[in-house]
């Protein structure tokens, strides 16, 4: 693991506001309704030339008997495990309270290094107040505002300081791994399905639909193979969103989308293939991104000689034109082929990373253009005399011919299908282009 930096400290005194700044962006859910970041959210961010993972915790409430904030307290303890050095945040315009205490009491015990950081100076008074704060003992105290941003150059100059340059290079690195979003429907297994994988309750799992509300990532290390998890928030259909958080969690599922390579999606075996799961489906593949299809929950469904076919037979109806996909049936359960899960996914990613000589690529697909030719249109023959692959993030070729807009979606499928026969993109969007020649 590179270097990571966890941002710690009771609900609402702005640890969310503070990791967006890190990272400039809106990535953690920011709202007035106090514990809203419920799970940890990793950024990568880097300060005068060192880089740096940052972790984002719950706010941390000891002592409860709220579910949340149960399991927001072993996230917190789970957070300062993976990190180096942990950012302990306070609000000046509260002073020390009880929830302070037990926490800064937890963290005196931990022996990464703490630096205490009091939010919301943003005047003199709050700075001669801010003072009252040295008493929890932390060596390293910093005044800052977080939305102003006052002070956290100091802070990340002191946090940055010990970060060697090797260190900084393989948290650079770890972040060239290939990403795995686990998506899919509320209640579909995506969270059960990460603490399968992990072997240790990484994300909240409860019974309240839709409680993961955030992306999550995990780096991994399993069968000499290493990548990023991203287990994304259940996205649902627009007309249940009473909440903004629930909005907030639909584009964080889009956005875990844009951040991975590879989706699998995860349908209930037992609900069947809705328009959600197809709308999840080409949404990803409009993304040009990598799916494998897993169908979860298999363990349930009455089983004859022909079930798992036929139901992958429906599902490839219903996802039709891009059905070279694999689907897998599995139980999270039962911890049935779930690895398998992770092996197919990392092959799509493989074969969305392969790029074919222009030689081969030429000799292959000019014969198949050779044994089906394209239509003739208003009296013209259409001629496509080379073929070669384009410099992108998706398998995109381009075909040249004398006539690029004549040529129709049927004979453009023929040619795809031919690609995907001869060069494997098995679970890969590939892009076909015509031009001129």
């Amino acid at each position: 693991m590179g270097y990571t930096v966890a941002i710690v400290g009771r609900p609402n005194v702005g640890k969310s506001t503070l990791f967006n700044r890190f990272l400039e962006q809106r990535k953690a859910i920011v709202d007035d309704v106090s514990g809203v970041t419920r799970d940890r959210q990793y950024g990568i961010t880097d300060w005068n030339g060192k880089t740096f993972n940052l972790i984002d915790t719950g706010g941390f409430v000891p002592q409860s008997d709220d579910v949340f904030e149960t399991e927001i307290r072993k996230q917190v303890r789970i957070a300062i495990d993976e990190a180096d050095a942990v950012m302990f945040v306070v609000d000046v315009a509260t002073g020390i309270t009880d929830l302070d205490e037990a926490m800064a009491d937890l963290l005196r015990r931990s022996k990464k290094p703490v630096y205490l950081v009091v939010n919301k100076v943003d005047n003199g008074t709050r700075e001669l107040e801010a003072t009252e704060f040295y008493a929890l003992g932390f060596e390293h105290s910093y005044f800052i505002s977080s939305i102003s941003g006052s002070g956290t150059g100091d802070l990340l100059d002191a946090v940055t300081g010990p970060i060697s340059e090797e260190k900084s290079t393989e948290t650079a690195e770890e972040n060239t791994l290939p990403k795995i979003a686990i998506i899919g429907q509320p209640n579909v297994g995506k969270s059960s399905l990460l603490n399968a994988l992990i072997g240790q309750e990484r994300t909240i799992v409860s019974e309240i639909s839709g409680t993961t509300r955030d992306s999550i990532h995990t780096h991994y290390k399993l069968f000499q193979k290493e990548f990023v998890l991203i287990d994304t928030a259940g996205i649902r259909k627009k007309s249940s969103e009473k909440e903004d958080l629930e909005f907030y969690s639909i584009i964080r599922a889009i956005r875990a989308i844009d951040e991975a390579d590879v989706c699998l999606i995860v349908l209930d075996a037992e609900k069947g293939i809705t328009a959600q799961d197809i709308s999840i489906f080409s949404l990803a593949a409009r993304k040009g991104k990598g799916v494998v299809v897993l169908v979860n929950k298999w363990d349930l469904v009455e089983k004859e000689t022909n079930t798992a076919r036929d139901y992958e037979k429906r599902l490839k109806q219903k996802i039709a034109p891009f059905t070279d996909v694999p689907v897998l049936f599995i139980s999270v359960k039962e911890k049935q082929r779930i690895f398998k899960a992770i092996e197919l996914a990392l092959e799509v990613n493989d074969n969305k990373q392969r790029k074919i000589p222009t030689a081969q690529l030429n000799e292959v697909m000019l014969k198949a253009i050779e044994a089906y030719h394209a239509p003739v249109v208003r009296g013209h023959s259409i001629k496509i005399k080379y073929v070669t692959q384009l410099p992108t993030h998706v398998p995109s070729f381009a075909f040249f011919t004398n006539f690029p807009d004549d040529i129709k979606t049927p004979y453009r499928n023929y040619l795809e299908n031919q690609l995907r026969s001869r060069f494997k993109f098995t679970g890969v969007p590939v892009r076909i282009f015509f031009r001129k020649k």
